[in-house]
């Protein structure tokens, strides 16, 4: 068990599970963010402090550091190991059937990876260590956050924010058009019939995710516009 762990195919193996995990919590995080949408914030304060106070949720957060720590250490080790065995790239590169994206995918992570520390800085780290303004929808009896006027204050105010937040989202969407296929071929599903649906299904679930992420600003720069 242990040559697995440092075997290449294990590397892939491992990178392959923590990628499929953290593009389920992107489902899970855009269902929720989805609900800044409607109405005036109510909806989305009652299921952001139920998530923030949720125990389960305690435990799935540092999982979920971990996950994404393990994900860039994995495609960082694969990805040197390969130049350090490949130091010059072959003349006829170009002509391979490899799309854009999957030839590269490490610069997108990091593209992908300055825009994840730019998001946890504006609310993430605000709202776990940050003083936000409480608001109260039974007459007073219980307060939440206003995690709400926080959310749709920074993309009503900082037009920037929501340029490079389309923009994340579009560096995401190249990013999973490869990733999602690329992930469950490496755990086992790489025949011709399957590889055909998965890629299919990639661009699918990258137009839902990342258009969806995208939308969000969207939607309060015309709002706010108006």
């Amino acid at each position: 068990m242990s040559k697995f762990f440092t075997s290449s195919i294990g590397q892939k193996f491992f990178m392959s599970i923590t990628g499929l995990f953290l593009m389920l919590f992107l489902l899970v995080h855009l269902t929720i963010n989805s609900l800044l949408l409607f109405g005036d914030g109510e909806i989305f304060n009652m299921a952001a402090n139920f998530m923030s106070s949720n125990p389960i949720m305690k435990v799935i957060e540092p999982v979920l550091a971990i996950g994404f720590i393990l994900h860039i250490f994995y495609a960082s080790y694969i990805t040197l190991k390969n130049m350090m065995a490949r130091p010059f790239k072959y003349k006829v590169a170009n002509k391979t059937d490899a799309s854009w994206a999957s030839k590269n995918m490490y610069i997108l992570g990091g593209v992908i990876f300055i825009f994840l520390v730019i998001h946890l800085a504006n609310f993430f780290w605000k709202i776990k260590f940050g003083t936000i303004a409480s608001i109260s929808y039974d007459g007073g009896e219980t307060e939440l956050h206003d995690v709400y006027s926080l959310v749709s204050g920074v993309f009503k105010i900082w037009w920037w924010y929501d340029v490079i937040y389309i923009v994340g989202a579009i560096f995401l969407f190249l990013h999973l058009t490869h990733g999602f296929w690329s992930a469950f071929q490496t755990i086992g599903w790489d025949n011709d019939k399957w590889i055909y649906r998965l890629k299919i299904i990639s661009y699918i679930y990258a137009i839902i995710v990342a258009g969806g992420f995208a939308f969000i600003p969207l939607f309060f720069l015309i709002k706010y516009a108006i």
